[in-house]
């Protein structure tokens, strides 16, 4: 097991190094900072000035040198917007992000499950193809058109819930977590349901229920388990998707996560920020596809153990 997942950490590095070096390159074609933070009366001394504490007057090929060293001495940088720690700020949003990715990932797993399992119990009922015609649905919304449409009903309208901020409470995580939900809700429970009609088709469930299992136990304790290994890869996949995602999110909520932090650091042309965000969010993706891998091996011994020839 342990040398499955130090493989996958091995064969994740490279992914991770072009990440970070895309980011740094592509951070520099927004323009030059000096002309956003200093008047236009500055005159080039000033100009300079500013280039050189900032370390912007160095050939990027010296600027990129300095930023790998620093990443590996876990030295970000500071903020040209607020002289800050970049990496303090990093940390300091992404928990708003993580609590967001992680409390709808699990109410969307939940609900696929019952539904995906409900469907699959009675197939080609009217309830089978209830479900089938919601998930597809879901699936296929526009998680941008869903936020402004709920904001716009929900919010403008109807009075019933914030517009942005997190203000209000637990109403103010209602449609942040319906927004990102809707689209791994939809796409689970159609992953979920055709598994699971797979499974109870299989020959150990016949034998389950001639040794008779109940209906519950049948579909919790033996369907159930070996339906899951599909839904948890497609699982892993929506949940990276989600911390990606919450960059439209969080803008068009004001939720003050990592995603936001990053549309503000592009703004501002804040490198240093911008690349302490990437780098946490990159990071953060791959140790979850590594829980993600690990998990799945767990499921079934030959992802984890390669087939000898």
């Amino acid at each position: 097991m342990f040398s499955f997942v130090r493989r996958r950490m091995y064969t994740s590095l490279l992914p991770l190094v072009v990440v970070l070096l895309g980011v740094f390159l592509l951070a520099r074609l927004t323009g030059d900072p000096t002309s956003l933070y200093l008047p236009e009366s500055a005159t080039e001394a000033q100009r300079a000035e500013f280039a050189e504490a900032n370390g912007l007057n160095q050939p990027v090929w010296n600027q990129l040198v300095d930023y790998f060293s620093g990443v590996l001495h876990l030295d970000f940088g500071t903020s040209l917007r607020t002289g800050e720690s970049a990496s303090e700020m990093a940390l300091r949003a992404f928990p708003a992000t993580l609590q967001l990715a992680i409390t709808t990932m699990l109410l969307a797993i939940v609900a696929a499950v019952v539904i995906g399992c409900w469907a699959a119990y009675r197939p080609n009922s009217l309830a089978d193809r209830f479900s089938s015609l919601l998930s597809m649905t879901a699936a296929s919304i526009p998680d941008f058109w869903f936020a402004i449409t709920g904001v716009w009903l929900f919010a403008v309208l109807m009075g019933w819930l914030p517009t942005s901020g997190t203000d209000a409470g637990l109403l103010s995580w209602v449609l942040p977590i319906a927004t990102l939900m809707i689209r791994p809700l939809g796409v689970l429970t159609q992953v979920v349901r055709g598994a699971m009609v797979s499974a109870l088709s299989a020959p150990y469930v016949r034998l389950a229920r001639s040794k008779g299992a109940g209906d519950f136990r049948v579909v919790t304790h033996h369907a159930l388990r070996n339906a899951a290994a599909p839904a948890l890869t497609v699982a892993g996949d929506l949940a990276v998707g989600l911390i990606n995602g919450a960059v439209v999110v969080e803008a068009i909520f004001g939720w003050p996560g990592i995603g936001k932090l990053m549309i503000d650091a592009i703004l501002q042309r804040d490198f240093a920020v911008l690349q302490a965000a990437v780098l946490l969010t990159a990071v953060s993706i791959f140790l979850l596809n590594i829980l993600i891998d690990a998990c799945y091996a767990l499921l079934d011994a030959r992802v984890r153990e390669p087939a000898k020839v």
